[in-house]
C-alpha cells in the first residue's frame, strides 16, 4: 500500500473518530421522540429537520435567511476585529494607557449586549444599525483583551535584544510584537465570531423579519417545530463554518510558526 493511501485512511479514521459522537447523538435524537422518550409534540427528529431544511432550500428561504444573518455577523464581527484589535495593540503597548483604561474595560466587558439590547434600540432603533451594534458590542471585549494580553506577553528578551541591536520601535513592533502576539489575537478573533453568532439570534428576534434567529422565533410562533429546529441546525452551521474560515485565516498568518 502506498504512503498516499495511507494517508487517506488514517484521515479517514481520524474524520470518523471525530464524528462519533455527533452520530450517537443524532441517533438518539432520532430515536428519542420516535419511541416515546421525549414529547413529539417539542422535539422533532432530525429526519424531519433535515427534510424541513430541504424544503426551505427548494423555497430559497434558506439562504435568504443564511446570507441575511452571515452579512450581519460578518459586518459586526469586521467592525470589532478593526476597533478591538486598533485598541488592544496599543493598550498592550503602551501600559500608563492599560493602566488608565484596564479598570474600565474590564467594567464594559461584564456588561453583556443582551443586557443593553434596550439601550440600543432607544438610542439607534430596531434598524440594522442597532443589530450590527449588539454584534459589534458582544464580539469587541474577547478581540480587544486578548489582543491586549498578547502583546503584554511578548518575552522581554526578545524586545531587549532587538534594541541591544539598534533596532527601532516601529521595527520591533512589527517584527517582534505583532508577530508573537499574532496566537492570542486570533484567539479573541475567534472568541469574538462565536459571540457574533450568539448575539445575531438575539438581534434577529428582536424588530427583524429576516435571518437565521428571525425564522427561529417565527417558527416557534407557529409552532411549526421542525422548521425552527432547522433554523437552529442552519445557526450551528454557520458557527462552524464561521470557525473553519477563522482558524484557516489564523493558519495562514501563522505560518511561521511551522517553520
Amino acid at each position: 500500500m502506498s504512503m498516499k493511501n495511507m494517508k487517506k485512511i488514517y484521515k479517514a479514521g481520524d474524520l470518523f473518530s471525530r464524528s462519533v459522537g455527533l452520530i450517537i447523538f443524532i441517533i438518539l435524537w432520532e430515536a428519542a421522540p420516535r419511541l416515546g422518550w421525549l414529547s413529539p409534540i417539542y422535539i422533532a427528529p432530525p429526519s424531519k429537520v433535515f427534510y424541513a431544511l430541504y424544503l426551505l432550500a427548494l423555497r430559497g428561504e434558506l439562504s435568504r435567511h443564511t446570507l441575511i444573518s452571515l452579512q450581519r455577523v460578518a459586518l459586526g464581527l469586521l467592525v470589532s476585529t478593526a476597533v478591538g484589535v486598533v485598541f488592544g495593540l496599543f493598550i498592550g503597548y503602551f501600559k500608563l494607557f492599560d493602566r488608565i483604561l484596564s479598570l474600565l474595560f474590564q467594567a464594559f466587558r461584564q456588561l453583556s449586549a443582551f443586557a443593553l439590547f434596550p439601550v440600543f434600540i432607544l438610542l439607534f432603533g430596531l434598524g440594522e444599525l442597532s443589530k450590527t451594534i449588539i454584534i459589534f458590542w458582544a464580539s469587541l471585549w474577547p478581540i480587544l483583551l486578548n489582543t491586549s494580553s498578547g502583546v503584554k506577553n511578548v518575552d522581554p528578551l526578545l524586545i531587549r535584544s532587538a534594541k541591544s541591536m539598534g533596532a527601532s520601535r516601529l521595527f520591533i513592533f512589527i517584527k517582534i510584537i505583532l508577530p508573537a502576539a499574532a496566537p492570542e489575537v486570533f484567539t479573541g478573533i475567534r472568541l469574538g465570531g462565536s459571540y457574533c453568532v450568539m448575539a445575531v439570534v438575539a438581534a434577529e428576534m428582536i424588530g427583524a423579519s429576516s435571518g437565521l434567529g428571525y425564522l427561529v422565533l417565527y417558527s416557534e410562533e407557529t409552532f411549526n417545530v421542525p422548521e425552527m429546529y432547522s433554523g437552529i441546525v442552519g445557526l450551528a452551521v454557520l458557527g462552524i463554518g464561521l470557525n473553519w474560515i477563522l482558524i484557516s485565516i489564523e493558519r495562514h498568518f501563522s505560518s511561521w510558526k511551522d517553520m
